[in-house]
């Protein structure tokens, strides 16, 4: 696995190897040994998936402490723009966004630390998305800035008209509001 830094502080992108025959495909997509390797040493407790049709935008959240997750993410099927932000406050990249294009082609993950928001949008007809979390879900814990800050400024790669958000994610707090409850 080839473990890369990305200009978020502790926001790691992974690229696993993998190997191919006419068989088809094969590739790890965690070794608890190769992560610490790299300094990730979650303890990952809980797997999600998800399922979404083109231009569903599932942003930005987190889970607060004491319940906050690390997380490790990839794209099962499909693909999707996949963002991070950075919402620690002692952070030298706190209120910075990083994106990359994660997809069942290019097999990327991302190891996301606790404290850092994630969405991602599907660019695809559907996508199946997977995540790996070192903490329980905590619905008391649960935390976000709306997809559609001004102060960030995502991309998020689907036209406004297109873009497809739960109503729970559209009352979602700005940023600046976010960052008044710190």
């Amino acid at each position: 696995m080839d473990f890369s830094k990305t200009p978020l502080e502790g926001l790691i992108a992974i690229t696993p190897k993998v190997f191919t025959d006419a068989r088809g495909g094969f590739f790890e997509t965690y070794s608890k040994k190769d992560f610490a390797a790299a300094g990730i040493n979650a303890d990952f407790v809980q797997d999600n998936q998800s399922y979404s049709k083109r231009g569903v935008i599932r942003a930005l959240h987190l889970q607060r402490a004491p319940h906050a997750q690390a997380k490790l993410v990839r794209v099962l099927q499909g693909r999707v723009f996949d963002v991070v932000v950075d919402l620690r406050p002692q952070s030298k990249t706190f209120g910075q966004w990083y994106g990359v294009e994660l997809s069942c082609q290019n097999n990327k993950m991302l190891f996301i630390p606790r404290g850092l928001a994630h969405g991602f949008s599907v660019l695809s007809e559907a996508a199946v998305f997977g995540y790996k979390c070192d903490n329980f879900y905590n619905k008391e814990s649960e935390a976000g800035i709306i997809y559609n800050d001004p102060d960030l400024n995502i991309d998020w790669r689907v036209a406004g008209q297109d873009a497809v958000v739960s109503d729970k994610d559209k009352l979602l707090p700005s940023f600046k509001a976010y960052k008044e409850t710190l």
